[in-house]
């Protein structure tokens, strides 16, 4: 009955462990939550404000399709104070969400059997809007030893006359790695060799970053009109359910992205881009409250993970998740199943340990699984260490 472009799909192995988790705790059972990507802060009061203050003054028709253009002006504003990059309003569009704007960049960019690189561990919807818009991915695995970064020479080896696209995430998800902006340059020396392929850089977790600097591919020479630089309100401001992210690219890029979504979904939520409003152009100090809340987080869930035995564990250098290691673990068994693979490990976790954890496979590395540390203190503390005795009970 489906058609072959949905059977291809694969769901969202993120989504998947959150309903799990929330179907358990429903029934009583205490489950902790380590499996989405959500700040579990309110968002900030003077955004709710502005919300507010938009509907109390009728902003509830349709907006423009790529946005209110004094929202696509603060984008802009944004992008030059933040990031030293310049745009104009009709060079960003402002859709439903980052993961909207990644895959209209996908969809206006890729025809069918072009290749897309894709760094590996990469988050779990990348390959999946590939595959949609009937390109081929083509992964390049970083290893926990590389802190999950690839090179320059891993990047020039994937290459190929068919390749079109390259995607980036920094800090990325599901491994919390930053990209320098050396590194990027790097990169960028590698791109700049093969002008035809283009680029998206995923920076939706910018200001969840410990090492004191965002790098942006956009900002490399001869880069910005190449790169589609795709951000957004839902992690730095705690607005995840507003659903506003942006895309900055060369106009005609942009007007292709703005055209497939009028066709689509039209115009994103209006109360919210009012609000997004706010975001930028309001006071930015809950923005580093926030920050230094998940560092304080990120080296406490590093410090409890590293004392379970058989974890490898690198130090996440941005957004808010821990990729163990976990292999030590496969094909041991605690007498009534046997670990076979990182899924495997996830559901462990959440059946004896009642912790929900999403398992490396569906990020394109399969030793790893990936903790969410957007939670309290207490359930940081909590959840180790009820990993730690589920895994004390699992033997060669």
């Amino acid at each position: 009955m489906l058609s072959d472009c949905i059977n291809r799909l694969s769901p969202s192995a993120t989504l998947a462990m959150s309903q799990r988790s929330a179907e358990l705790k429903a029934q009583g059972i205490p489950v902790i939550n380590l499996s989405v990507g959500e700040p579990d802060f309110p968002t900030p009061d003077h955004i709710k404000q502005a919300a507010k203050e938009a509907i109390d003054q009728n902003y509830t028709t349709y907006s423009p399709v790529p946005g209110y253009a004094d929202l696509r002006q603060a984008i802009a504003r944004k992008l030059e104070r933040e990031n030293g990059l310049q745009y104009a309003p009709e060079e960003i569009c402002v859709s439903n969400g980052a993961k909207q704007c990644v895959s209209g960049a996908v969809m206006a960019l890729v025809n069918p059997g072009d290749e897309v690189v894709i760094p590996a561990p990469y988050w779990v919807s990348y390959p999946q809007m590939v595959l949609l818009a009937g390109g081929t991915p083509v992964f390049v695995e970083a290893t926990i030893e590389q802190d999950f970064k690839i090179t320059p020479e891993q990047l020039e080896a994937a290459i190929t006359p068919r390749t079109k696209l390259f995607m980036i995430c920094s800090p990325c998800n599901p491994t919390g790695s930053v990209y320098t902006q050396q590194e990027l340059e790097a990169l960028a020396a590698v791109l700049r060799r093969h002008p035809e392929v283009y680029v998206i850089a995923d920076e939706i977790y910018e200001h969840i970053n410990y090492t004191g600097h965002h790098g942006s591919l956009a900002a490399c020479e001869g880069m910005r009109e190449r790169t589609v630089l795709v951000n957004g309100v839902s992690k730095a401001y705690a607005m995840t359910g507003w659903r506003i992210g942006f895309s900055a690219a060369p106009a005609a890029l942009t007007k292709g992205i703005s055209k497939l979504q009028g066709q689509q979904t039209s115009g994103p939520c209006s109360v919210s881009q009012r609000a997004a409003i706010a975001a930028f152009d309001g006071q930015q100090e809950c923005v580093e409250e926030m920050r230094r809340a998940f560092e304080r987080r990120r080296d406490l869930i590093v410090k409890l993970a590293r004392e379970v035995p058989g974890f490898e564990v690198n130090v996440p250098q941005g957004a808010f998740y821990l990729f163990p290691k976990c292999s030590s673990y496969f094909g041991t068994t605690d007498g009534k199943r046997t670990i076979q693979n990182s899924n495997d490990f996830a559901l462990y976790l959440l059946d004896e340990a009642h912790v929900a954890t999403v398992g490396g496979d569906a990020f394109g590395s399969p030793e790893c699984f990936r903790m969410s540390y957007a939670t309290s203190d207490e359930n940081i503390v909590e959840a180790l260490r009820r990993i730690r005795l589920a895994c004390e009970k699992l033997k060669k």
